[in-house]
């Protein structure tokens, strides 16, 4: 694999942890220190020295991405991004060790209608917004060569004290194109409703595919909606398929998530939905750069809209 150069990085080494040490933070991987379970993977709570942390379970067929994100988390240290703290590679057995985030994933919140869970405002939802675009830009324009997560979902998005975002899942993780190309081509991998179409269908990937995977997620935080969801007669709908028209048509307010009941600056959901809609551009080249949306959502939460209002319509 090829290395990637951050600076102030190279000297930080993720520890190495037994399966003994492991089995004994989280009570020999008791089900009531567990997190949560999805594909091919089960989380647990624990503690080591002190420290909680999660520990990700990898089943045993997944030792290319369990690489991959050691490789790569190993290198890539950012406010939003997760924090890897070691892993254990022990006989057939694969771990990965993070600093524990204790508010769960933006899923739980954007698409979990429990009574009593807690409802994201508007200024939350913007600023979870601002730093996974943060973590994004740092994986696009700082990272040499680039990277290319390859993965950007809501389940992907993790949220700590304060509602401070963190990009996590590396596992399918890709280099960037280097030496003037704008693309590579691999196999398809990855989420279906949140992958671009240039990579579903060819397997063309750059980074622009992270931007349209962002502007899904944009999407989900702004309407509450989930990427692809069937409808009570049986139907699938398509997030992207269902928010162009409204845009088109200026029909915002009906866009708006209803748990906002109706607290959200007119003008800033305006403004949110038409950056989501230059995101997923079905042409790569059409799609901003992640320090575009930086910019433009940035501008968007500060709420000065009478100044420079017109900054993101002319970007258009």
């Amino acid at each position: 694999m090829e290395s990637v150069n951050i600076a102030g990085s190279s000297n930080i080494v993720a520890k190495t942890f037994t399966l003994e040490e492991l089995a004994n933070a989280t009570r020999n991987f008791r089900d009531d220190c567990r997190l949560g379970q999805g594909g091919s993977r089960r989380v647990y709570k624990g503690h080591i020295d002190e420290q909680v942390v999660a520990i990700k379970q990898v089943d045993q067929n997944g030792n290319r991405k369990f690489l991959v994100e050691v490789l790569m988390l190993n290198l890539l240290h950012h406010p939003n991004i997760v924090h890897l703290i070691g892993y254990c590679a022990d006989g057939d057995h694969r771990l990965l060790v993070y600093k524990y985030v204790p508010l769960g994933s933006l899923k739980d919140y954007i698409h979990d209608s429990s009574p009593g869970k807690k409802q994201l405002d508007w200024d939350t939802r913007m600023k979870i917004a601002i730093e996974v675009a943060k973590g994004l830009e740092f994986l696009h324009d700082i990272a040499q060569p680039p990277v290319i997560h390859r993965n950007i979902n809501c389940s992907n998005i993790l949220l700590d004290e304060g509602y401070q975002a963190k990009i996590s899942g590396f596992s399918l993780a890709k280099l960037g194109p280097i030496g003037g190309k704008r693309h590579v081509y691999v196999k398809f991998q990855g989420a279906i409703g949140y992958s671009a179409p240039e990579y579903v269908m060819t397997g063309e990937l750059s980074v622009k595919s992270d931007i349209y995977s962002f502007g899904i997620v944009l999407l989900e935080i702004l309407t509450g909606r989930k990427a692809i969801e069937n409808s009570t007669d049986g139907e699938e709908y398509n997030l992207v398929e269902w928010a162009s028209p409204l845009i088109k048509d200026q029909k915002f307010s009906e866009m708006a998530d209803p748990t906002l009941q109706g607290n959200y600056p007119a003008k800033g959901l305006q403004q949110a939905l038409i950056v989501a809609e230059m995101c997923v551009q079905e042409q790569p080249t059409k799609r901003p750069a992640i320090a575009e949306v930086v910019t433009f959502l940035t501008h968007i939460a500060s709420g000065k809209y009478d100044s420079e209002s017109q900054d993101v319509q002319n970007a258009t």
